[in-house]
């Protein structure tokens, strides 16, 4: 919708007496400048209000409703869903103008985030907000601690205060990162070019994908050349989804990659839309992301400049939520029933990609398109062990020496990933246990460590290995204090639309911090959560804790 230029003659109602404030709305307006008033574009809209001022006033919440056309009732309850906006009403104060995010979750507690909340909230006063959150994707360089936007990786309250006393908010732009020169000088692009020229078919580069077994790589493992061909059978337009909002506690490989060679994911963006005939591409990126969501407009901008043939990509900003990951549209859409249990993203819904086909795809399958088909699906295949198949990229953290992301063969089995890539056990430290597959994966013990890391492994002893997001625990750690972490987070996360979900992780947290474990009344619970909750969250919160009653009992009682 085109931006309105019409100044209201007078204050109009909304809601319960609520008026626009023309202040407010010059405010907005100036804020938004030229922007599209489209109803998928809230989110962005909010966020550039929250960014500008600091938090989502009343005032401003009623304005930007009147300026795209919405009830308040929407925006409001759009903006009080994502714990990134600081909405805050007329009998409130603003939050200090500078946040000092801590995260607590699995691994930063592990290295003693709980201590650094502490001391930061006693050192740095009430004119800086020290708020602990559930993740942020950097595990590996834990505990973390974000000053503004900037991570403070190995934090300790000296870092951090050097960190907010000399003012840098900002995150830097990794200097590795691959620009689009030097990615061509590396031939890259040059696939792309091809499969446009009409020197590649689609039917070849399909069979390499399907020739590599390549499958979805961020939890699910449909697989890619799977999908390519159902999406290329539905009517148009169809559309491509990509999710690059890991907040799997644990998770931190999408980041990891696109901070280092983003034209490498835009080009499998484009052959996979070339392939499909797709016309829009929508990136969904996590907030926590500030250094990949710079790097991709920036590479986006870079393609714009030299391509006048490109299909329409938007950046889409999350905003802190962990269920906003993407649904299996494609294939409610085809067989009129759900696929990956998702919630639907609120950009998703407006923006109406769940009633057109729509090819959805987590960022590092994407990135693995080009090098796949050059190097032929034969080569990707033929890595693997234990009866295993191809290459998984494994975030891996915890209690050793090299912590980070490891590509290791499919089918490794922890113990060797531990010893092979991540060097040994941190010094006093033996093998107890590990979440194979982030805080949903559940947790198992060193005894299992021997089992091969691969999709459809592990389901036989509780767990799965999802985004591939391992998580190392040592003997000086409590598989119960892990799991209590995880389960506290999904309370957290819990959006609250269904009540076996938003009362039942409230609850398990409450009978995991007693001494002794309720095991009876946990059990029942977890099936009532797994069984009645309408999608993933609620439905895989219980495994870490059936895990540690499985396998680690002797921790359950005082």
């Amino acid at each position: 919708m085109p931006k309105s230029s019409a100044t209201p003659k007078a204050p109009r109602p909304y809601g319960k007496g609520r008026v626009v404030e023309l202040s407010a709305l010059n405010e907005v307006r100036q804020t938004l400048g030229d922007a599209s008033r489209q109803r998928d574009l809230l989110i962005e809209h909010l966020h550039a209000i929250q960014d500008r001022f600091g938090y989502l006033s009343a005032a401003h919440i009623v304005a930007l409703a009147h300026e795209m056309k919405l009830a308040p009732a929407e925006v409001y309850e759009a903006a009080t869903f994502y714990h990134h906006f600081d909405v805050v009403k007329d009998d409130q104060q603003a939050p200090p103008k500078l946040t000092v995010r801590v995260c607590d979750s699995v691994t930063c507690e592990m290295f003693g985030a709980r201590e650094l909340i502490a001391a930061l909230r006693s050192s740095l006063g009430n004119a800086v907000r020290v708020q602990p959150v559930p993740c942020v994707g950097r595990c590996e360089q834990a505990p973390v601690a974000v000053v503004g936007w900037n991570p403070v990786a190995h934090a300790d309250a000296g870092r951090v205060k050097a960190a907010v006393d000399s003012g840098a908010y900002d995150c830097p732009i990794p200097a590795e990162a691959i620009d689009y020169s030097r990615y061509i000088s590396e031939d890259g692009y040059a696939l792309y070019r091809a499969c446009r020229d009409g020197e590649r078919d689609v039917e070849s580069i399909v069979a390499e994908l399907e020739h590599a077994g390549l499958r979805g790589l961020g939890g699910a493992g449909f697989p890619a050349g799977r999908k390519w061909r159902i999406l290329r059978d539905q009517p148009k337009p169809r559309l491509l989804a990509v999710n690059v909002d890991e907040g799997e506690p644990g998770t931190f490989k999408d980041r990891y990659y696109l901070e280092r060679d983003p034209h490498r994911f835009l080009e499998g963006c484009l052959i996979a839309a070339w392939a499909v005939e797709i016309d829009d591409v929508y990136i969904y990126t996590r907030d926590e992301y500030p250094a990949v969501r710079a790097l991709l407009a920036r590479s986006v901008a870079e393609l714009q400049e030299k391509f006048d043939d490109l299909p329409h990509i938007h950046l889409r900003r999350g905003a802190g939520a962990y269920i906003c990951g993407e649904e299996s549209a494609m294939i409610e859409s085809i067989e009129g029933k759900r696929g990956m249990p998702r919630l639907r993203p609120p950009y998703v819904a407006e923006v109406g990609l769940f009633g057109r086909p729509t090819l959805e795809h987590n960022a590092e399958t994407l990135f693995w398109v080009r090098e796949l088909v050059e190097k032929g699906g034969a080569w990707f295949a033929s890595h693997g062990r234990n009866g295993r198949t191809g290459l998984r990229s494994f975030s891996v953290s915890g209690r050793i020496n090299k912590p980070g992301v490891h590509l290791a063969p499919a089918g490794i089995t922890v113990r060797e990933l531990i010893d092979e890539n991540c060097g040994g056990m941190l010094d006093g430290h033996e093998f107890y246990g590990y979440f194979p597959g982030g805080a949903s994966g559940g947790i198992l013990p060193a005894s299992l460590g021997d089992v091969p890391l691969d999709f459809d492994t592990l389901q036989a002893h509780g767990s799965f290995i999802g985004s591939a997001a391992v998580m190392i625990l040592s003997d000086q750690d409590r598989a119960r204090d892990a799991a209590l972490n995880a389960m506290r987070f999904f309370a957290h996360e819990s959006c609250g639309q269904c009540t076996p979900c938003r009362v039942g992780s409230e609850k398990a947290v409450q009978l995991m911090t007693a001494g002794t474990w309720d095991q009876p009344l946990l059990e029942e619970l977890a099936r009532v959560m797994e069984d009645a909750s309408i999608c993933g969250l609620g439905q895989a919160a219980p495994n870490p804790l059936r895990t540690v009653m499985k396998y680690f009992p002797d921790e359950l009682q005082d």
